[in-house]
Formats: structure tokens, C-alpha cells, sequence
């Protein structure tokens, strides 16, 4: 199965939430979390916090990531693991796969013609959402 990543990264006040314009298919010109493959062999959390750098230049010395959940898509041989986490710091994002920015909760995120993911990025929300404090350590 082929491996992939979304890493929900929410500002130091979690307030904010760091989304990507995606400027290539899959969902080109769509709004998404930042994430990407992970490789062969290669352990999950390692993965999210390599694709996070490489993204948005946060390190690991910037957020504490939590493996909150998984979409398995067994017909396409795929699947996706979701990470949470809060900055501990202000940082500079900057990254040059994608447009980067801060997007506020006032939004419909199951719009399919504003968000990738079939509706997922909604449900993920949803989810924070149950367990917000514990997630983001409020």
C-alpha cells in the first residue's frame, strides 16, 4: 500500500490552522492540509515531521505532532495518516511547493469546491473538534 500524510498544524494561540492552496493535481487550485508520501520502510511520525519541513520549514522543535487518525482505502491501495499539533513558538513559514496560509474555523470545509479530500478535510475537523484540549494541549 502506498503511504500518505496531512499534518493539521494550528498556530501557538490555536486559532489558526495552516492550510496549502495546491497549485498541482490531485486538487489543483483546491485548499488542503500540507502533508505528503511516505516512503518505503520509513516510520510514520518520522515522515510527517520530514514533510512538514520540507513544506513549511517547522521543525520538530516547533510542534509536538500527534498521530490522531488513519483513512485506509483498500480498492485504490492507499492510505493516510492524520497529524495534529501546536506551535510552541511564533515561526516563520515559508515554503515553495504550495501557497501557505492561516485560515480561521468560520468555514465550510466539507465544500468540495473549496477543499481537497472528498469532504475528509471536514470530518478531520470534526474530530479536533471532540478532542480539541487534549489534542492541542490547552
Amino acid at each position: 500500500m502506498k503511504g500518505y500524510n496531512v499534518i493539521v498544524v494550528f498556530n501557538k494561540e490555536a486559532d489558526k490552522m495552516l492550510m496549502c492552496k495546491r497549485v498541482k493535481d490531485p486538487y489543483k487550485g483546491l485548499s488542503n492540509f500540507v502533508g505528503g508520501k511516505i516512503e518505503k520502510g520509513e516510520n510514520g511520525l518520522d515522515a510527517a515531521y520530514r514533510e512538514l519541513f520540507e513544506e513549511t520549514s517547522i521543525t520538530k522543535d516547533d510542534i509536538k505532532l500527534t498521530h490522531m487518525m488513519d483513512f485506509t482505502y483498500h480498492m485504490a491501495g492507499e492510505y493516510v495518516e492524520v497529524y495534529v499539533g501546536r506551535l510552541n513558538k511564533d515561526v516563520e513559514i515559508r515554503g515553495d511547493e504550495n501557497v501557505l496560509y492561516w485560515s480561521d474555523f468560520e468555514h465550510d470545509f466539507f465544500d468540495p469546491a473549496l477543499y481537497a479530500g472528498e469532504g475528509n478535510i471536514g470530518h478531520i475537523m470534526m474530530h479536533i473538534d471532540f478532542d480539541r484540549e487534549r489534542l492541542l494541549e490547552l
